[in-house]
């Protein structure tokens, strides 16, 4: 019977991406997709107004964070559960999902029935996580750092968002356009990377940012 589907709200800036996730979704009988959006405002707008059980998020919406709307949502719907499906490297992103406020995370290239496993156990109050991350998590909580001196995984979510628009190209004010921050407030988080990352000047860290984006090639 329709009215016992759990409800659930698609966040993606990719149509494509959303359409075949609504398709998957809305096979399963306990589940149906209750509405989409592709940024922060619609989002907030969406949920408001259809009440979903579960917000499934990607990390890279039209010049915004998925951290950033994770962190919105919980605040103003602190009940609402949010699994990450994210292209991102679980290994740089899971544990700053968690730690905004998301109950689960699920790399894109994931099989149907994982991700689709991942939305059920959110729904049913369970945090979902790949063995590698919650390997991962738990030797960080043990004191078993793998964050090394120098490494972009000691960068904060937002100079890490600045890193990775750096190694896209954009220039500072571009960046301070995107993120709706002044180019004063941009031009000291690139201070602070350059301190993190152990560079000496700009063009390093433009270089480090560029290669780094490359190699994980984020759209």
């Amino acid at each position: 019977k329709p009215q016992h589907k759990r409800r659930v709200f698609l966040v993606d800036d990719h149509p494509a991406m959303r359409q075949g996730l609504k398709g998957l979704i809305d096979q399963e009988a306990d589940l149906l997709v209750c509405g989409q959006a592709d940024d922060i405002p619609s989002a907030l707008e969406g949920i408001q107004r259809f009440k979903p059980d579960i917000a499934v998020v990607d990390l890279t919406l039209k010049d915004a964070s998925g951290l950033d709307l994770v962190k919105d949502l919980k605040i103003r719907f602190a009940a609402l559960p949010v699994l990450i499906l994210s292209m991102h490297n679980e290994a740089l992103y899971a544990e700053r999902s968690i730690r905004a406020g998301a109950r689960g995370y699920i790399m894109k290239e994931a099989t149907t029935e994982n991700i689709i496993e991942a939305i059920r156990k959110v729904l049913g109050g369970e945090i979902y996580l790949s063995a590698g991350a919650s390997s991962k998590m738990l030797k960080k909580i043990a004191g078993v750092s793998s964050g090394e001196a120098g490494t972009v995984e000691m960068l904060s979510d937002r100079e890490l968002e600045v890193f990775r628009r750096i190694g896209e190209g954009l220039r500072t004010r571009d960046v301070a356009e995107r993120l709706h921050v002044s180019v004063k407030t941009v031009e000291s988080y690139r201070e602070h990377i350059k301190i993190k990352l152990r560079l000496d000047n700009a063009a390093q860290l433009t270089r480090a940012a560029v290669e780094w984006a490359q190699s994980h090639n984020l759209d």
